[in-house]
């Protein structure tokens, strides 16, 4: 296969809400190409793009799938994204390393909501867009309205490249206001006739035409003096001004598409080859530390590793692009972050599951390779004597949890292992090894990229695994003041055990006052690993308890914070003050008065009215109009507190406080009543009281198991 410079390759990505047709342009754009000689479809689960079997099972994407294609002198990189927000990673990596993002419209329901979250990720790394308004022959097809929603949320970079003449089940025909022709298509589709722009269309025509080229003159300098001069550009100077503008991020050209019908999808291409940036094209790549990266087949050899999967039969399979230099197998290239070296033991170029081989991949170009041991998505690898730490893809927090355990017990360290292969695979799959819950959890993007989890562990890893709720991390504290005292006191032959603590507890809060009671000789502050914190006064006069055993009680203390009489979860801000006890010459010991300083405060603590604290987030939900009133009764059926509402781009805003007890559900039920037309955010926000009966419940549980 032909290896190709950086003059010479296009890498796009298909970007889109759910049913916007991404993977069936991708099927058509091969056809047009030559690659396949019969386009497959998304319901007969032959398309090159959806190929694994969780892809067929859905009926859509979860993976991105790189593709490709030559069209006359360019070869074009293609990747399919999955539309769900549960798979965003997917979509990010893809963006990162691709040089022009393909945004598809649904000329049915306009700008998604899930569109406004891709175009976040779009914008943020300001790739070259270009807009593609597909499934214009549907019988709700609306261009018009279309681009106007594009260009409220978009901006005034929307520019209209094309515009449909008969939109709705008729649709074969589209104005193209760069060559200024009519294309109508076969019934079937395919290569359009050419035709004149006729009598009742030319006005129109004209006055986009002149819009668009206004927008490529605007760009620069040169050419809009030959603007003025000339009062127009030629075709060759209209590309030259649109793909500045693209460059720019200040022209989104505009085209039509009927990609299931092969209407519109070979210009497309053309306009690809023809006014695309290449990827030498394009600003410089960035390292960790700051230094620029151009893409120079000449440079020293450096590929950066953008997405990893494990293939049955294959093993890991690690895709990335070409940064500088030119890659061949057999190199040997080093990973300084995992502090290894790895050998490219073969490259490929991969349409879908298929594979082709090829002897060297030269700067901006995309392929994968296979078994690199401890290189994954996010690392780079160069040239030992010429180390490039390409700067790292960021990563969006997760939005679910669940508690996770192998079914088979003996399978628990096999487990581990391969959750956090998976982690090193897909970074938005975090796994915490919770001490404090005793839980594995996993933190996912959306239950569905939680059950593609489980799926994957279970066919792929041939692991049985079972999900259960993530607990709460709650803390306990106290109201109000409550003195105690314990004598613990042991005989059993010999030397015995022996200690009284007289302890008073009181809430904590920064900026109280000094303890009037008693006379503090000496205070230790202790900040608490899970937040909060405990003030622990020495008070005793006359020798009533040795100073070496005050470590003791402080030991017992943190001890019995660490599992809270309530319901066994941390203890925070409490402030312990010793003021009395007694000790035996012989019996008393470290162990006596850790144990009586422990009692002390469990029978203080449930005398000073606790009260549970549970972890409560500020949640942020941006929906249509049309969807306020089921979002609002979801978010107040699961204890939310409404703290604002809000308007953006022509969307409501909803602000909540949720607890985090009702908001592992609270996703999967908003995403149900907005079928998935919404986006949410949630942040922590601070830990707040529990609701007494909530408070009841969860302690006399924890009772009851205690006794069990």
């Amino acid at each position: 296969m032909k290896t190709y410079d950086e003059k010479h390759v296009k890498n796009i990505v298909l970007l889109g809400a759910p049913k916007s047709g991404k993977t069936t342009l991708s099927e058509t754009m091969l056809f047009e190409a030559g690659i396949i000689s019969k386009r497959g479809t998304v319901e007969e689960k032959n398309t090159i793009s959806d190929y694994h079997d969780i892809e067929h099972e859905r009926g859509n994407s979860v993976y991105a799938t790189t593709m490709h294609s030559e069209w006359k002198d360019y070869k074009i990189n293609i990747i399919d994204t999955p539309g769900l927000e549960d798979f965003i990673g997917e979509v990010i990596a893809a963006i990162r390393v691709c040089d022009t993002a393909v945004l598809l419209l649904n000329a049915q329901y306009g700008v998604e909501v899930g569109t406004e979250l891709i175009w976040d990720y779009v914008d943020k790394y300001r790739k070259p867009t270009i807009l593609a308004v597909n499934q214009l022959d549907t019988e709700q097809a609306n261009f018009n309205k279309t681009v106007e929603e594009a260009t409220r949320i978009l901006g005034n970079a929307v520019t209209i490249m094309q515009y449909p003449v008969n939109q709705g089940p008729g649709f074969n025909a589209i104005i193209d206001l760069l060559k200024m022709t009519l294309y109508r298509f076969p019934e079937n589709g395919g290569k359009p006739e050419k035709l004149p722009i006729p009598d009742s269309e030319i006005e129109r025509a004209n006055t986009l035409h002149n819009e668009l080229v206004e927008k490529a003159a605007e760009n620069d300098d040169t050419l809009m003096e030959q603007y003025f001069e000339k009062g127009s550009l030629d075709e060759d100077e209209l590309r030259q001004g649109i793909k500045i503008g693209m460059l720019k991020h200040q022209v989104f050209p505009v085209f039509c598409l009927s990609a299931k019908n092969d209407m519109g999808s070979g210009r497309l291409m053309g306009f690809i080859d023809n006014v695309a940036p290449a990827a030498g094209e394009m600003p410089p790549e960035m390292t960790t530390d700051g230094r620029e990266v151009p893409c120079d087949p000449a440079g020293p050899p450096c590929l950066f590793i953008f997405k990893t999967l494990q293939e049955p039969h294959i093993g890991r399979l690690s895709f990335f692009k070409v940064m500088s230099g030119e890659i061949k197998p057999g190199m040997e290239l080093v990973n300084e972050e995992a502090s290894t070296s790895e050998r490219i033991s073969q490259l490929f170029i991969a349409d879908g599951k298929n594979r082709n081989n090829v002897d060297s991949l030269k700067a901006g170009d995309i392929g994968c390779t296979i078994k690199l041991k401890n290189t994954f998505t996010n690392h780079s690898l160069s040239e030992k004597n010429k180390p490039i730490n390409i700067a790292p893809i960021q990563f969006p927090s997760p939005k679910v949890r669940v508690a996770i355990e192998a079914t088979n017990k003996g399978d628990d360290e096999k487990l581990s292992e391969v959750l956090a292969e998976l982690h090193m695979e897909d970074p938005t799959l975090l796994v915490e090894f919770n001490r404090e819950l005793k839980q594995v959890i996993l933190h996912g993007q959306g239950d569905l990229h939680l059950l593609v989890t489980k799926w994957r562990l279970e066919n792929i890893y041939k692991m049985q695994v079972a999900y259960h709720s993530a607990k709460i991390p709650y803390r306990e504290t106290i109201r109000k003041p409550a003195l105690a005292s314990y004598r613990h006191k042991k005989q059993s032959g010999g030397a015995g055990q022996f200690g009284e603590v007289y302890m008073k507890i009181e809430p904590w809060y920064e900026g109280m006052p000094p303890l009037k009671e008693y006379s503090v000789r000496e205070t230790e502050e202790v900040p608490l690993q899970w937040g909060g914190k405990l003030v622990f006064n020495n008070c005793i006069v006359g020798g009533a308890i040795d100073n070496r055993f005050l470590p003791s009680i402080l030991k017992g203390v943190m001890e019995k914070m660490q599992e809270g009489p309530l319901t066994g979860s941390y203890v925070r801000d409490i402030r312990v003050s010793i003021y009395d006890g007694k000790m035996h010459p012989v019996d008393s010991n470290d162990i006596s008065f850790k144990i009586a300083g422990m009692m002390a405060f469990r029978e203080a603590f449930h005398q000073a009215a606790p009260q549970l604290l549970e972890p409560v987030f500020d949640v942020e939900a941006t929906a249509p109009d049309t969807m306020m009133g089921d979002i609002m009764s979801e978010l107040q059926s699961r204890r939310s507190v409404i703290t604002g509402m809000d308007t953006l781009n022509g969307y409501q805003v909803i602000k909540a406080r949720t607890p985090q007890a009702e908001l592992d559900k609270l996703f999967a039920a908003l995403r149900n009543v907005t079928q998935g037309k919404a986006k949410f955010h949630a942040e922590f926000a601070e830990y707040a009281p529990v609701p007494p009966e909530i408070q009841k419940k969860l302690s006399d549980d924890y009772q009851k198991e205690e006794v069990v």
